[in-house]
């Protein structure tokens, strides 16, 4: 039998799926207040992977991803979740989304991304909302498995989440 132990507190992440960069920079002061200071902050990236968005937000999308200083505990996921959603509602205009919060966490071996549907690689955690681990660390770098999205198969994606794992190692040595 193996001893139970506490897992390490991770580092929290958001990725976002937005047009103007106004609504972001909205969004991010909202989190702030939430979670505390961003450590990390991506370029704007263009979002062109896939069309799903661009119905409920337009063309000409853009992406970003940060990192917060203050870690969290891995099993606090569903209710940041929950969080970001009531966010992305509080932003919305004439009932559409103006920007796609996207929260996850990344520990040393995995980035965990949550989410709002059920599919035969997630696990539900509770009220709701369900993880999957996106991308896996091996070799010195994360690699993505055969369901993670194409965007989070990219290069440019990947150094990103190397380098917030660089900030994480070194805020838990």
């Amino acid at each position: 039998m193996g001893k139970i132990l506490t897992h390490l507190p991770v580092k929290l992440i958001c990725g976002f799926i937005f047009k103007e960069n106004e609504i972001l920079e909205k969004a991010k002061t909202i989190l702030k207040r939430k979670f505390g200071n961003l450590d990390f902050t991506s370029d704007i990236l263009p979002f062109e992977h896939t069309d799903y968005y661009e119905k409920e937000f337009g063309q000409g999308l853009k992406r970003v991803f940060i990192s917060f200083s203050r870690l969290i505990r891995p099993e606090g996921l569903f209710a940041i979740k929950i969080t970001t959603n009531k966010i992305e509602d509080r932003l919305s205009f004439q009932g559409k989304r103006l920007i796609n919060i996207d929260p996850g966490y990344l520990d040393l071996a995995k980035l965990v991304l949550a989410s709002t549907k059920d599919y035969k690689h997630r696990i539900y955690l509770n009220k709701g909302i369900f993880a999957e681990i996106t991308l896996f660390y091996s070799g010195k770098s994360f690699h993505p498995w055969l369901w993670t999205y194409p965007d989070y198969q990219t290069n440019e994606y990947i150094e990103i989440f190397n380098a917030i794992r660089g900030i994480y190692e070194r805020q838990i040595k």
